[in-house]
């Protein structure tokens, strides 16, 4: 290992500066039973990496190791699977790091590991205040997405000097080269979340650590640089304090929150990005869609489309999945349908709706009560709503609540049989959306969710916006 590092990567190091990254075990500094070879072969390697970093710093090049446990991956899984009993192998390789006492899930992608950095600090954040500020809109008037508020967050970080200094600014255009990479190689992601204020008139975040670390699996995918999770919070946090009088006096309109990262390299090639640009902006909201905040949709499921596929990117909220659906969604307008059913594969699963997920309430074929929502099989987004609305339904314990894939065969065949009770979309955008019909191979399906209430659809919708509102255990609250 020391002599490919020597001949291949020093050298090149040496003039241009850089870092060395070598993979190490928990096992080389704890020990582990039965294993000296291993134990041994990892000892060397966290000791080759402290020899190695004082003799490159004078080239101030860095030297690191990452000592990872046991980790839950695919060849871990499928090993432990030979086995008489899987369970067991795996408990075994628990007990086998006693002082871990547990196997860590991969991630799915290692590219994010190699950009950390020490991140930026939300107690260095600065705030320039705006002196020309708008006025705010009625909230009975506003619409989604058209009104922004007086500030927004912006952390600059480039490979040459890491994270820059959290600013607050007045809202602003950005300056952008136009080789930046999120321009032509769309490397850039964004998150969706709110603030609401409450009954008692303290401003609240609903679970935003859901969409910190959501946002930080999109970072990794896209090998954007990782970023410290709660100090982004806290910045978002002190960035709605300034711009707090933006957060509507209203219980049907809400603050919307998007921070968004985007790669700024001036570079007209496909590689990582050496500059990149984190900035949050927000705005106060009314319903998503122009039909109003509770009105059924009607959808358009063409299998000729497709959103996302296996070993993709479906699971990452990426700007790359939602400007191609641009035009599926004004087909589906041309054929009279307001959103799209998307489908998958042969069998024609159902994945989401437009861009929310996708829940069917239904009686099954044993005559349950049941709640069916689409796996996070890596085509589906996990949306913050859609875990919220699955951690109530099992909190009620009143009907069989099931994360699996169903066909449009299944569902057309449930829904003739008349066991189809009701169909909803969520999202943080329009929380809660019945479905009333559903448009397929030329045939319009009525879908009975209206007609059923819709019980369980008003239910989530009133639970989840009275938890948003008054209930700051479940929130993030701003004092």
């Amino acid at each position: 290992m020391y002599t490919i590092t020597g001949d291949y990567a020093l050298p090149y190091l040496r003039q241009r500066q850089g870092n060395i990254i070598n993979v190490s075990s928990l096992v080389g500094t704890i020990g582990q039973k039965d294993a000296a070879p291993y134990v041994a072969t990892k000892g060397a390697i966290i000791s080759m990496t402290k020899a190695m970093a004082v003799d490159e710093s004078r080239y101030n090049v860095r030297v690191n190791c990452i000592s990872p446990g046991n980790v839950l991956t695919p060849l871990w899984e499928e090993l432990a699977g030979q086995t008489p009993d899987a369970a067991a192998a795996i408990k075994m390789g628990e007990n086998a790091q006693v002082l871990h006492g547990r196997l860590v899930q991969a991630l799915s992608f290692s590219c994010g590991s190699l950009r950390f950095a020490s991140s930026f600090k939300a107690a260095d954040l600065t705030i320039e205040h705006n002196k020309a500020c708008n006025p705010k809109p009625d909230p009975s008037t506003l619409v989604f997405g058209k009104h922004f508020s007086d500030h927004m967050l912006i952390i600059n970080w480039s490979q040459e000097n890491g994270w820059e200094t959290p600013q607050i600014k007045p809202f602003q255009n950005l300056s952008l080269h136009p080789a930046s990479s999120a321009l032509h190689y769309s490397i850039e992601l964004f998150e969706g979340m709110k603030a609401f204020r409450g009954v008692d008139s303290h401003i609240r975040l609903f679970r935003p650590m859901l969409n910190m670390e959501r946002m930080h699996r999109s970072a990794a995918r896209s090998c954007l640089p990782l970023f410290d999770k709660g100090e982004l919070l806290e910045c978002i946090r002190k960035l709605v304090e300034v711009d707090r009088e933006w957060v509507p006096y209203s219980q049907d309109a809400s603050l919307y929150i998007r921070p968004t990262f985007i790669g700024t390299e001036p570079s007209l090639g496909v590689s990582r990005a050496g500059k990149a640009m984190l900035f949050v902006i927000i705005g106060p909201v009314g319903p998503y869609f122009a039909t109003g905040s509770f009105n059924p949709v009607s959808l358009l499921a063409d299998p000729s489309f497709v959103r996302a596929w296996k070993g993709g990117v479906g699971a990452y909220k990426m700007g790359g999945n939602y400007g191609p659906t641009i035009a599926v969604q004004n087909e589906a307008l041309e054929r009279g349908c307001q959103q799209v059913l998307w489908l998958y594969g042969d069998d024609e699963q159902i994945t989401e709706v437009g861009t929310m997920n996708l829940f069917i309430y239904w009686t099954n074929e044993k005559g349950e009560r049941e709640l069916v929502t689409p796996p996070l099989d890596g085509i589906i987004l996990p949306g913050v709503t859609r875990q919220s609305l699955l951690d109530l339904a099992r909190a009620w314990g009143e009907f069989k609540v099931t994360e699996r894939t169903m066909g449009m065969k299944e569902l057309l065949g449930a829904l003739d049989a008349g066991r189809i009770l009701e169909v909803f979309g969520a999202g943080t955008a329009c929380v809660v959306c019945p479905v009333g019909s559903l448009l397929y191979k030329g045939k319009t399906y009525q879908i009975p969710t209206m007609k059923n209430g819709p019980d369980l659809a008003k239910r989530f919708f009133k639970d989840l916006t009275d938890i948003q509102v008054s209930a700051p255990q479940r929130c993030f609250t701003l004092r």
